[in-house]
């Protein structure tokens, strides 16, 4: 008879916004994946139970402290996380557990993002996409993520081209797609951003529907009618004065998030320096989305 394998749970309950900043420090010591418990089916809580698992083996004590430093240091820069709970687990499929906790995501009016595993029935007019778990960047929860998600949907018309910058694990790219783009080009820095993208735009269908590159602006030489940018406030910033505004087609639009509240007066203002017009501002949770036209 085999012996059920020993697990040490972390768990960490925070907000949406530190969320994915918790997900990606536990995950640097959980190989297997990090599960995000939302909740109640479908509908967004005020805060978000990120859990992994340790095995408990001989080097358990060195991760386990490595878990407690890791969240320590992320505690100096983001006071709002907790200390982490611990609670040993003893089960032969940990990941049959795992997997009963995640659930599936509502986004702005018709998005559904939903684990490959998860049967999930859509309302008409909803449109889902499946991404499994692992590393919880990315997924939706972040307010940047859902302000955009929620500026898609305002704006892309069927045959819209869309440029993604920055494209993370391709889920707006792939939003874009299925809310009806023509031509989606999506573009990232980071190879495993376009690794990862790459694996859930094949889950879903659509490898055929976006192009996905490495890269970034410099990168891109053509204009769109839509381009979408969650980034971070300087570098969408340092992209204005490097010709962000030259790949917005004429009569265009321009979704840039990623951006604090106290940012968003020198992030405008480095969009209409170019010629662009911000017409629209949306806040979430002290972080901003912005709408630009170029006429």
């Amino acid at each position: 008879m085999t012996t059920p394998m020993a697990w040490l749970e972390v768990s960490v309950e925070v907000n949406h916004e530190a969320a994915e900043a918790v997900a990606e420090v536990l995950s640097r010591h959980a190989p297997q994946g990090v599960a995000l418990d939302l909740g109640s089916e479908g509908e967004l809580s005020p805060t978000v139970t990120v859990k992994a698992y340790l095995a408990v083996d001989a080097d358990i004590n060195t991760r386990r402290r490595r878990v407690e430093e890791g969240l320590w240091h992320l505690h100096q820069i983001w006071p709002v996380i907790p200390e982490p709970r611990f609670r040993s687990v003893v089960d032969q499929d940990w990941t049959a557990t795992w997997k009963e906790q995640i659930q599936v995501l509502h986004l702005g009016r018709r998005i559904v993002i939903k684990p490959t595993w998860r049967i999930y029935e859509p309302k008409p007019g909803e449109v889902v996409l499946e991404m499994d778990p692992g590393l919880a960047f990315g997924t939706g929860l972040h307010p940047t993520t859902q302000l955009c998600v929620t500026a898609l949907e305002d704006l892309v018309e069927p045959g819209t081209t869309v440029l993604d910058l920055g494209t993370g694990t391709g889920i707006l790219a792939m939003v874009a797609a299925r809310l009806g783009a023509g031509r989606v080009l999506a573009v990232d820095n980071d190879e495993n951003a376009v690794i990862a993208a790459r694996a859930n735009m094949a889950t879903n269908g659509l490898t055929d529907a976006i192009d996905l590159a490495l890269g970034s602006l410099e990168n891109v030489a053509s204009s769109f009618g839509l381009v979408v940018a969650n980034i971070l406030a300087p570098v969408i910033v340092a992209m204005a004065g490097s010709g962000l505004a030259d790949r917005v087609a004429s009569g265009g639009a321009l979704v840039v998030s990623g951006i604090l509240e106290e940012q968003i007066e020198s992030v405008v203002t480095a969009l209409e320096s170019t010629g662009l017009a911000v017409t629209e501002r949306r806040v979430q949770d002290e972080w901003a989305a912005l709408i630009a036209w170029r006429s």
